[in-house]
């Protein structure tokens, strides 16, 4: 099974792409789609879905898997990131993939054992489940922890 991982942003959406075979994961790719902050929303939202309809073309995945919304004190933020979510689902949907979305403290408790874990954490933990990866930046460490999640709890 192949799985594309997302871990979206307006600024910074991480992609990630596994294969799980049996109880083996293997890397197949990741990377990280950024949008110029200075570019009028629905451009920035419409590149942000050209990337994400162009990595799913590009790797074939089976499987999608999201992270929710993470809501924090600034609701402008909140609803950018949304909206982000927004354009990948839809990028998702007109890709024909089933879509599975994931809590943030979820994909941490499921790589590192506990919801509170920071980035460096799931970092160290990619690296042992997936040696020899090399990853693009956090946000595509994000997004492989979010597709080896989906490993564990798809049915």
């Amino acid at each position: 099974m192949r799985i594309l991982g997302l871990d979206p942003s307006l600024s910074c959406t991480g992609w990630g792409v596994i294969e799980k075979d049996g109880s083996r994961l293997r890397h197949v790719a990741n990377g990280q789609v950024k949008t110029d902050a200075r570019a009028p929303l629905a451009a920035r939202l419409a590149q942000l879905a050209d990337a994400v309809a162009a990595v799913a073309a590009a790797h074939c995945p089976d499987q999608a898997a999201v992270e929710e919304v993470f809501v924090n004190d600034n609701a402008q933020s909140t609803l950018k990131l949304a909206q982000a979510r927004g354009a990948c689902l839809a990028a998702l949907g007109q890709a024909g993939l089933a879509v599975s979305e994931y809590a943030p403290r979820l994909v941490k408790k499921s790589l590192v054992g506990t919801g509170a874990a920071d980035k460096a954490q799931v970092q160290a933990m990619l690296r042992v489940l997936l040696p020899g990866a090399t990853i693009a930046g956090a946000d595509a460490a994000d997004a492989l922890a979010v597709a080896i999640t989906h490993c564990a709890f798809a049915r």
